[in-house]
């Protein structure tokens, strides 16, 4: 596989070609879309891009969790995590991938 990341640079500049707003333009659209998603998770919404996936944030309870180095039990506090769940056609789509 390879190592290669998209960035918020790679977004815009395929908003810039594709669309063909201009550089600050797609920059701002990638910023304003990233924002928008991210207030919703905040506030508790689910973010759901059609054959992508969901975005939610889900509560954890405390436990009691275990250092793996010493064997001590350490309390794990309570805690919001942002879970992500690929849609079918995504999940064909990596998988056939992983055929290629």
């Amino acid at each position: 596989m390879g190592e290669k990341t998209l960035t918020r640079m790679d977004l815009s500049e395929a908003v810039y070609r594709e669309v063909g707003l201009s550089r600050n333009e797609s920059a701002q659209l990638v910023e304003d879309v990233l924002k928008h998603m991210s207030d919703a998770l905040v506030s508790g919404q689910q973010v759901k891009i059609s054959s992508f996936g969901t975005f939610s944030v889900r509560d954890k309870t405390a436990r009691i969790g275990r250092n793996p180095k010493t064997g001590e039990e350490v309390p794990i506090d309570p805690r919001r995590v942002l879970t992500f769940r690929p849609s079918h056609l995504m999940k064909d789509r990596v998988d056939a991938g992983n055929k290629a």
